[in-house]
């Protein structure tokens, strides 16, 4: 299954003001890493968002997000979102946002550490 084109081109239209992003093939979609590290996924329909696990419980409640769970295990500062409740460039920009705010904080992993 293949990932949500558009979606995706609606993050990159999100991100486009920056020159620190680059695109990867991972989690069976595309992934964008800012400053090095992993920020959001567009993967099947929805939006894998990287955020702060602070507020996790709390966005978790919103329609159509959900905790990421991967082999039964369930990932703390990972959320995602339902492509269908993004209706919107004003959801998304919501929900990138987020993103961004966590990622002045986030930590690269130790194979991305140069």
């Amino acid at each position: 299954m293949g990932y949500n084109e558009q979606l995706a081109q609606q993050i990159r239209a999100q991100l486009a003001d920056r020159n620190d992003v680059e695109e990867k093939k991972m989690f069976r979609g595309i992934t964008f890493m800012v400053g090095g590290k992993m920020c959001v996924c567009v993967t099947g329909q929805d939006l894998m968002c990287r955020i702060d696990p602070s507020i996790q419980e709390e966005l978790i409640q919103k329609e159509g997000c959900r905790k990421m769970v991967m082999r039964g295990r369930e990932y703390n500062g990972y959320v995602l979102v339902a492509g269908e409740v993004l209706k919107n460039a004003n959801d998304i920009a919501y929900w990138v946002g987020l993103c961004l705010d966590f990622n002045r904080y986030a930590i690269a992993s130790k194979k991305r550490r140069k």
